[in-house]
């Protein structure tokens, strides 16, 4: 497994702009797929992006498609979630998890992931 940090969460107005980063530890990080969830209150967590191991292939939920980009430096074991045109109903706990499944894709399904940050709140106001 590994250690994930999420970081840059935090109040934004609708239309503005936030970007998450999540800090991985404790293995190889260039080996896991990485990707973004999101929880709100009272609703199941989604998939919101997941990128590949190599290559930069991305994957994203519609919701947030052409508005939010994922993207990671294996260099300094770091993803981010960079998220333009907020919305409220964007409002919820982010959180980053790794996927060490043999894949070249990437994993858009909770369950394929082994590890996972605490979240980082992200709240829209109208």
């Amino acid at each position: 497994q590994v250690q994930l940090v999420e970081s840059g969460g935090g109040l934004v107005q609708a239309g503005g702009s936030l970007r998450l980063s999540c800090a991985a530890s404790g293995r190889t990080f260039s080996l896991f797929v990485m990707g973004w969830f999101r929880q709100a209150p009272g609703k199941e967590r989604e998939f919101v992006a997941a990128i590949s191991r190599s290559f930069g292939r991305t994957n994203y939920a519609d919701s947030v498609k052409d508005r939010f980009t994922i993207s990671r430096d294996n260099a300094k074991n770091t993803v981010y979630l960079q998220m333009n045109s907020l919305k409220p109903e964007d409002t919820a706990v982010y959180s980053c998890a790794a996927s060490s499944l043999y894949t070249t894709q990437p994993v858009p399904l909770g369950s394929q992931y082994d590890s996972w940050g605490q979240g980082t709140q992200v709240t829209v106001s109208s």
